[in-house]
C-alpha cells in the first residue's frame, strides 16, 4: 500500500476524483497532510468520515520515525531515521544566525563511491520514495524550535540518480498547498551525474545546482570521484553549460579540499578557470575525516592559500566552515547509522 504523501497534489485530485470526490478535497487533503502535519487520517477532522475510510483503504499514512538524534557542540543536529525495511539514513539541521538548513538524504547508502565519503561505504541500499524524503522536512519542522530557512540535498546518496522521486518530492515542497518551501530556498547536490542535470535543465524549476567538483583535472577527479569515467568533466561540463542556457539558476562548485591530493596552486589555477568561465561560485571545505579512510584535511595556512589564489585569478570563492564534525554531521562523513 502506498503513502499518500508520495503523490503530488495533482497526482492526488486523479486519484479523488477516480473515487467520486470534488477536485477541492485535493487541496483539503494537502492542507492536513503538509500545512498541519496530520500523522493519521483520523486527524482529517473537516473530511467526510466516509471519505477517511477510503483514504485509509487505499493509502498508507505513516510518519518517519526518529532513532536517534545527536547534538554537536556549534548546534548541529543529526537525526538517524530507521526506514521501513530496517535501512538508516541520516538528515542534519544546521543552524547559522538565523538561518535553520536541513540537510537531507535521497537515497540509503550511494552507488557512486567517492573516495572521501562514507555515504556509499557500505554500498547502495535503495532509493528513498517521496513521502521519506518529504517525511524528513515533516519530522524536522515538527519537533524543532523555529521555522527551516533553507533545504540542501546533501546528504545520502545522489538526488539525480533518483530522479523521478526527487522530482516528485521537490514539487511537494515547493506546492503552495504543500509545505510552501520557495524553489529557490532549494539547493540541489549532484556528483555529476549528467543524465539527471539534463533533465533537470529541461524541468525548469527555478532550484539551486551545486556541483560536486573536487577537482579541475580528468586524473585527479577520477581517482576522487569515480562518476567521473563515466562522465568526465568534458561531458559534466557541457551539461553544466545546457542547464545555464534554458534559464538555470547561477551554480555552485563544491570543492572538498585534501592535503596533498587537490590543494595545489595549480589545482587552484584550474578551479579558477572554471569558476569564470561558468561565473559560478566556488565552496572551498576543508576535509572532514572518515574513518578507515586515509585522507588528511590541509593545515589552516594551506586552505587559506589555496582560497587567495583562487581570489588572485579572478574567481568567487569562500570557505566553508564545516559543522557537526565531533558528531559525524559534517561533509561525506553521513552512513546511516550512529
Amino acid at each position: 500500500m502506498n503513502d499518500i504523501r508520495d503523490l503530488t497534489r495533482e497526482e492526488l485530485a486523479t486519484e479523488l476524483a477516480a473515487m467520486g470526490e470534488p477536485a477541492f478535497r485535493a487541496g483539503q487533503v494537502f492542507a492536513w497532510l503538509y500545512a498541519r502535519g496530520a500523522r493519521s487520517f483520523d486527524d482529517f477532522t473537516d473530511l467526510p468520515k466516509g471519505l477517511r475510510l477510503k483514504l485509509a483503504g487505499r493509502f498508507g499514512l505513516r510518519p518517519l520515525e526518529a532513532e536517534g538524534v545527536l547534538r554537536a557542540r556549534d548546534g548541529t543536529e543529526k537525526v538517524l531515521f530507521r526506514l521501513r525495511d530496517g535501512w538508516g539514513i541520516e538528515t542534519v539541521v544546521i543552524p547559522a544566525g538565523e538561518r535553520r538548513t536541513l540537510c537531507l538524504s535521497t537515497q540509503a547508502g550511494c552507488k557512486f563511491a567517492c573516495a572521501f565519503c562514507a555515504s556509499g561505504g557500505h554500498g547502495f541500499k535503495r532509493d528513498l520514495v517521496p513521502s521519506e524524503i518529504v517525511g524528513q522536512v515533516l519530522h524536522v519542522r515538527a519537533s524543532g524550535p523555529g521555522d527551516l530557512t533553507n533545504l540542501v540535498f546533501m546528504g545520502m546518496g545522489e538526488p539525480l540518480d533518483n530522479y523521478d522521486n526527487f522530482v516528485r518530492a521537490i514539487r511537494i515542497l515547493n506546492d503552495p498547498e504543500g509545505m510552501g518551501i520557495a524553489a529557490r530556498r532549494m539547493t540541489i547536490s549532484t556528483s555529476g551525474f549528467v543524465p539527471g542535470i539534463l533533465r533537470l535543465a529541461e524541468l525548469g524549476l527555478q532550484v539551486n545546482l551545486s556541483i560536486s567538483l573536487h577537482a579541475a583535472d580528468d586524473g585527479i577527479r577520477s581517482r576522487l570521484m569515480p562518476i567521473n569515467r563515466r562522465y568526465p568533466l568534458a561531458e559534466l561540463l557541457a551539461a553544466v553549460r545546457r542547464y545555464l542556457s534554458l534559464g538555470g539558476r547561477k551554480i555552485t562548485f563544491e570543492y572538498v579540499l585534501i592535503a596533498g591530493v587537490n590543494d595545489r596552486l595549480s589545482d587552484a589555477d584550474g578551479l579558477a578557470r572554471l569558476g569564470r568561465r561558468f561565473r559560478a561560485k566556488i565552496n572551498l571545505i576543508p576535509y572532514s575525516p572518515v574513518e578507515g579512510f586515509d585522507f588528511r584535511r590541509p593545515s589552516p595556512e594551506r586552505t587559506r592559500a589555496f582560497l587567495r589564489r583562487l581570489e588572485e585569478k579572478g574567481a568567487s570563492a569562500t570557505l566553508r566552515r564545516s559543522k557537526g564534525g565531533d558528531i559525524r554531521a559534517a561533509c561525506g562523513q553521513l552512513a546511516g547509522r550512529f
